[in-house]
């Protein structure tokens, strides 16, 4: 056979090389080697053969093989001697088939971990009479057991190559070859980075080693985890984050694993663990380098991780691998072998820094994920309102959902902005994008909108100074806005549109149109003039306030959208009668269902207010001229109105509240000064004058014969508070009413 002959494998992660120009693959893992090759048997050591693998034999499903689509294809259990591993060097292989081989040609899938012929391995160059001497029968780990039903053909041409000695029937097939090892860390590597969370990654760790590679895994990791750049405060402290181990009862094709009473129980191990400066778990988490358990080093380090009443199997049967990050340590893995199964091999160390390495990166990343998804989803929290508030004559829900879960940000907000005279601004819009720079934006938008709010503008005024806003804000930042005014008094609403799809009123009857409204231009295209319309607003009725990712997506056109999301409001009205509106929250729910699997292409605001208004038998207005007498007369009307609604007992306090606010507009009005009162379910007044200034609550000397008004209302009313108006201010407070 020639002896540079390769042979593929389908599994393997190696650039097949011819045997005699393979440069020894290097020990030390800094350099990018995998595997140490061991050097060969000296001329006339009996070397021990390497066990032949039957051919395409189905990897076992309680011992040998990993769990999972991308597990390794060779056999799996703990590794032979570092000194037995078939492995390539420097020298040339024989140019023949070993000596007393009366088999063919070994298949591929009986192949050293270089890719050459089965026969070229350096069990195979020693001297013929070291060949034909006897060799003791390796003993056979219980790692995998052996396929049902007899020796195959393979295992036939393994034993003729193997000077006659094959696997034992019934017993394990380990891990012993390079190649066998390369495949097992490329598939739980594999494995590892196919978690994107911190769980998931910690759990690919302990599914792909437990049982392929050790019969049970403790995972340490600091707690807090360090997130990137930052240097943690305090002492190291380790916990327990998962554990993993074979069942004792797991029984693998009739082989019954016994149970693991010599090495540590997992589950009452120390959860928490602080490392001790100079301590001896602070010197191997330091080294970096895995260590077997009984080393001088570890046997020092163990009991200060597990505790001093645990113990782990002796003769190194566990392994303790230090988990490194990008710059620091962040944690540490034990594995561990039952005494019944055989030690780990010095190979076994750069296998447990490789799992260890990509685990440690692995966690690493998902930390600094989890952190920016944190950031985003707290940005995303704070740009929309925690809580709806509670205006006179409305009631209000709303719902806010993501593109998609991954990227929580967007640039679509909604908003409910109470406003004089028991009014209310309601408000939604949409920045083009679902970025973070889009939620950015979407957050100095939302809060422009709100300071012209509080200045009573206009809607047509407030969508014109928020589409010069984003003008500042950059020439590319485009948005969508609809701004309506609800006056729960005049049961009348004034809506002004930035380019954003209609709102959709729903009747007491059941009936739901879609507001024609104009259409505008888009907010940020600048030099527009925007247009305002007042339209009825019954009581009973809802409107609905959304953006277009509720209607529009790759499977339907906007206009299209927005005729079912009419069909869909209409057709949940009538389950709950004419009569009857449905409930807020259920309507939301209910529209959000019309969205199919294909339709969550966009960020999605939903806002609904319903209006229930506040009748006129309910409101008492009175206009008092600025003079002297004012005061007298509002205490007057106020104590007359109480007695008609049959609220006697609020006529002390409402008396003097009323005087107290009412002298203080006319002390600097030049105008009428107007006098409201809301009986809901609360008491609401409310005292307008044109002086801008608004009044401030401030702590009287004992000497001032003036200043204690507010300090009044303060102590006596349930809210109290002042508004700017474009003409003036309002000065308002409520009382309970029952």
């Amino acid at each position: 056979m020639d002896s540079t002959r390769v042979t593929e494998h389908p599994t393997s992660h190696e650039r097949r090389q011819p045997s005699a120009a393979r440069p020894t693959a290097p020990a030390d893992p800094h350099h990018g080697a995998l595997l140490r090759t061991p050097e060969p048997p000296v001329q006339g050591s009996p070397g021990l053969p390497a066990q032949g693998r039957p051919a395409q034999a189905p990897a076992p499903s309680g011992s040998g093989g990993m769990s999972g689509p991308d597990e390794a294809q060779g056999p799996a259990g703990p590794s032979e001697p570092a000194g037995a591993c078939a492995a390539a060097t420097g020298t040339p292989a024989a140019s023949g088939p070993p000596a007393g081989s009366q088999g063919p040609p070994a298949p591929s899938g009986g192949h050293g971990p270089t890719g050459a012929p089965a026969g070229s391995g350096p069990e195979h160059s020693q001297p013929s009479s070291a060949e034909s001497d006897p060799h003791r029968p390796r003993p056979a780990p219980e790692g995998v057991p052996a396929q049902p039903g007899g020796e195959t053909a393979a295992l036939q041409n393994a034993k003729e190559r193997r000077t006659g000695q094959g696997p034992v029937p019934g017993g394990p097939m380990p891990m012993r070859r390079d190649g066998d090892r390369l495949r097992f860390v490329g598939a739980a590597t594999r494995r590892i980075a196919r978690g994107i969370d911190l769980d998931e990654i910690v759990m690919g760790l302990c599914r792909a080693t437990v049982p392929t590679f050790s019969d049970a895994i403790l995972v340490y990791l600091r707690d807090p985890l360090p997130v990137g750049d930052e240097r943690p405060t305090g002492p190291v402290v380790l916990r327990l984050r998962r554990t993993d181990r074979i069942p004792e009862d797991r029984d693998t094709e009739g082989f019954l694993l016994p149970a693991l009473q010599p090495e540590p129980d997992v589950g009452i191990t120390a959860e928490l663990c602080t490392v001790r400066p100079g301590g001896a778990l602070n010197e191997v988490l330091r080294g970096v380098r895995p260590v077997f358990a009984d080393a001088p080093a570890a046997r020092a380090a163990l009991p200060e991780l597990i505790g001093d009443d645990l113990t782990v199997p002796g003769g190194q049967r566990a392994i303790l691998a230090p988990l490194r990050g990008r710059r620091r340590v962040i944690g540490a893995a034990l594995f561990l072998r039952r005494p019944d199964r055989p030690a780990f091999e010095a190979d076994d160390l750069l296998v447990a820094a490789q799992l260890a390495t990509h685990s440690a990166l692995g966690i690493d990343k998902a930390v600094l994920y989890g952190r920016e998804a944190y950031i985003a989803d707290e940005l995303q929290r704070t740009m929309l309102p925690e809580t709806l508030p509670r205006p006179t004559g409305v009631r209000l829900a709303s719902r806010y959902l993501p593109a998609a879960e991954t990227a929580r940000v967007g640039g679509d907000w909604y908003d409910a902005i109470p406003l004089p005279g028991s009014r209310v601004a309601l408000v939604v819009g949409d920045v083009m994008g679902h970025s973070m720079t889009s939620a950015a934006i979407m957050g100095q938008l939302r809060t422009t909108a709100q300071t012209l709010a509080g200045l009573d503008l206009p809607p047509q005024e407030v969508l014109h100074h928020l589409d010069e806003q984003a003008q500042r804000l950059g020439t590319d930042r485009m948005a969508t806005c609809l701004y309506a005014v609800y006056d729960p008094v005049a049961h009348r609403i004034t809506i002004a549109n930035a380019g954003h799809p209609p709102p959709v009123l729903l009747h007491l009857g059941g009936r739901a149109e879609v507001l024609r409204v104009p259409p505008g231009a888009p907010i940020g295209v600048g030099g527009v003039d925007f247009e305002a319309v007042e339209l009825d607003a019954p009581a009973g009725a809802t409107l609905l306030l959304y953006t277009d990712g509720l209607v529009e997506s790759r499977l339907r056109d906007v206009w299209t959208g927005i005729e079912q999301l009419r069909e869909r409001i209409a057709a949940t009205a009538q389950l709950t009668g004419p009569d009857h509106p449905p409930p807020l929250e259920a309507l939301c729910d209910e529209v959000l269902d019309m969205l199919g699997p294909g339709d969550r292409d966009d960020d999605i605001a939903l806002l609904a207010a319903r209006f229930d208004g506040i009748a006129p038998s309910d409101v008492a207005l009175w206009h008092l001229d600025p003079e002297d007498a004012a005061p007298g007369r509002a205490r007057r009307l106020a104590r007359k109105a109480l007695s008609r609604w049959g609220l006697e007992e609020l006529t002390d306090s409402v008396e003097l509240l009323v005087s107290e606010v009412v002298t203080n507009a006319v002390r600097y009005a030049s105008r009428p000064v107007t006098l409201r009162l809301l009986r809901t379910d609360v008491l609401r007044c409310e005292v307008g004058d044109d002086v801008p200034q608004l009044p401030r609550l401030r702590q009287a000397r004992a000497t001032d014969e003036g200043g204690r008004g507010l300090y009044l209302v303060n102590k006596l009313a349930r809210r109290w508070g002042a508004t700017r108006l474009s003409t003036g201010k309002v000065v308002w407070f409520e009382l309970n009413s029952s």
